[in-house]
């Protein structure tokens, strides 16, 4: 029987561009933005996808196709004997990587032993802006696979720990491996940005509210359409979509009012960034990054650390 490679990408867009560029193998699209919400490192689980669906109802009314899930799970990765390898094709962002990282450890629970490459885009020789998969021309999509990269076991441990310690309590246990050696080139400013996604001990502001908030201050903006467009664009190695930053712009609106044909900071929103007071109590927020709640613990960046907000400490 002839064998083909699975690959494993993240998302239709590009999948559709694969089919179109007749890349051989069967697709599999893993459609999940782990990033965000409860997690459990089992992640083929009844009480993972239990969380996972309640996460999505709750945070943005989205019903979770359970089915597609399903199929995922018990179906396609069921029966590898007919794959060659398989090839994971994501992104620099931080998205992807954790998205990225629970299929190494799914595979690895699964004991599917079939090498395993990585194509992943970032930086591209003559642009100055990190570049997404779909976003590639065709020579280099092309160029991206014949040059992907093979994963050692090194590399799956890395993963897989990883992926432990996000589904765990103490996220301060990934800061070794922000300096440690591996094949995944951006895995580094994934983790970094990962770490200041909880808010920051002096303003309680994360990088992304910061940011969405600044953007605010620093431009003209006429709504919250055009705001989203800016924070899609200057997000660094967040990788967030639509859906989640639109979420996002509308908790921070404690910190702006809308005028006719504007978004302006209010004196909350000034006071905030410049550290006058901590307003991390102000956002409407109940998320979960894997095991932890986004405010039991706050980033300092005087200590480079996590520490644990005031009033979860023991």
């Amino acid at each position: 029987m002839n064998k083909y490679p699975l690959h494993i990408t993240n998302g239709d867009h590009l999948n559709k561009y694969l089919n179109e560029l007749e890349i051989v193998g069967e697709k599999l699209v893993w459609q999940e933005m782990l990033c965000e919400g409860p997690t459990k490192q089992a992640i083929h689980s009844k009480e993972h996808i239990e969380l996972r669906r309640q996460f999505f109802n709750d945070f943005y009314n989205v019903e979770l196709d359970l089915e597609q899930v399903d199929f995922v799970l018990n179906e396609q990765l069921a029966n590898t004997e007919r794959y060659s390898e398989i090839v994971l094709w994501f992104e620099y962002d931080l998205f992807c990587h954790i998205n990225m990282i629970a299929v190494i450890s799914l595979l690895q629970y699964k004991k599917i032993d079939l090498p395993l490459y990585l194509v992943c885009s970032g930086r591209v020789p003559g642009s100055k802006t990190l570049k997404a998969l779909t976003e590639l021309n065709t020579e280099q999509l092309l160029e991206h696979y014949k040059n992907k990269i093979a994963l050692n076991k090194s590399d799956i441990d890395i993963a897989t720990t990883v992926w432990g310690i996000y589904c765990g309590k103490d996220h301060n246990l990934l800061k070794p491996f922000i300096v440690k050696n591996s094949s995944f080139k951006y895995l580094t400013n994934c983790l970094k940005a990962h770490l200041k996604r909880f808010p920051d001990s002096v303003d309680g502001l994360n990088t992304l509210e910061r940011n969405i908030l600044e953007i605010v201050r620093d431009n003209t903006i006429k709504s919250k359409h055009h705001l989203l467009g800016y924070a899609l664009n200057y997000q660094g190695y967040y990788g967030f979509g639509d859906m989640q930053l639109k979420r996002l712009i509308d908790k921070l609106s404690v910190f702006y009012t809308e005028e006719k044909d504007a978004l302006v900071l209010n004196r909350t929103g000034h006071e905030t960034l410049i550290g006058q007071y901590n307003s991390s109590h102000k956002i409407d927020s109940n998320m979960c990054f894997g095991g932890v709640n986004k405010y039991e613990y706050q980033f300092s960046k005087k200590l480079n650390k996590l520490v644990k907000t005031i009033t979860n400490v023991d």
